[in-house]
């Protein structure tokens, strides 16, 4: 019977405030996608295995004969790859779905009265930034890169920045 959603999510979507006010002005711009299931991928991030390191989150949570925990995160630890845990089942299943804030833009534009002095049409001082918060139920790394922790994560940026226009 059928179990989760589609690897493939059946919802993508965006959407973006902005507004400005007394020379303030501030831009959003949010992404995300629903109804998303993927597997964590058990061989590709299994430790011990090609030179591979272990992951925190496993080191922290794993079935051992001193911590029989039967909800813990990992099977069995060991330096191969146990057969019988890499049967796909509901175990490493998760659900794919976030909400990203993917950019945003603050900016002061300074006023024509002091713009003029240095005769310039328009001053303005600005941050942004990109992929700044993400909201997800999966907590272990980024639900973009679904079932493969080992990947290179989207990365944050941060810019800081003056604009001048000149007559």
């Amino acid at each position: 019977m059928p179990i989760g959603y589609p690897t493939v999510p059946e919802i993508t979507y965006g959407f973006g405030p902005s507004a400005s006010f007394k020379g303030f002005d501030l831009s959003l711009f949010f992404q995300g996608l629903a109804n998303e299931s993927f597997w964590i991928n058990y061989g590709a991030i299994t430790p011990f295995v090609d030179d591979r390191q272990v992951l925190k989150v496993i080191a922290d949570d794993f079935w051992n004969e001193q911590n029989q925990n039967i909800y813990a995160l990992w099977p069995r630890l060991s330096n191969f790859v146990h057969p019988n845990n890499q049967q796909t089942s509901t175990w490493f299943m998760r659900n794919g779905a976030f909400l990203r804030l993917k950019t945003v833009e603050l900016g002061y534009t300074l006023p024509q009265r002091l713009t003029n002095k240095i005769r310039s049409s328009a001053i303005r001082i600005y941050f942004s930034g990109n992929n700044l918060l993400t909201f997800s139920k999966f907590k272990l790394w980024d639900p973009e890169m679904a079932g493969s922790g080992l990947a290179y994560p989207v990365q944050k940026v941060y810019n800081l920045g003056l604009h001048f226009n000149f007559n």
